[in-house]
């Protein structure tokens, strides 16, 4: 799967009114990314609605404003840890005695 909602069925897990819980959080975050950054919050605007804690909790404390490019950072970020998790979960474990191979 490769950007964006791709092959995702995460939008049909949103709850029906997303939109208005999407703009309160916006509002709430006064339309700025709320990453913060080595000089402090970022001063992006804000055009995403993030969860925090990865899953279907969509309840607003575990929501949070972006601007785009942090939020396609995190994803990534998030995607790629998935991957990696994926990889090592495949790989075969070395035999703790790797004389022994029958």
């Amino acid at each position: 799967m490769s950007g964006g909602w791709a092959g995702s069925d995460r939008r049909d897990r949103l709850p029906p009114d997303w939109s208005a819980i999407r703009a309160a959080v916006l509002r709430r975050d006064g339309y700025r990314c709320t990453r913060q950054t080595v000089l402090g919050r970022c001063l992006g605007t804000a055009t995403q609605v993030d969860h925090m804690v990865r899953g279907d909790d969509h309840r607003m404390e575990n929501l949070t404003s972006l601007c785009g490019p942090h939020h396609a950072e995190k994803s990534s970020r998030e995607g790629n840890e998935a991957k990696a998790a994926a990889a090592a979960a495949r790989r075969r474990p070395y035999p703790r005695e790797p004389w022994r191979l029958r």
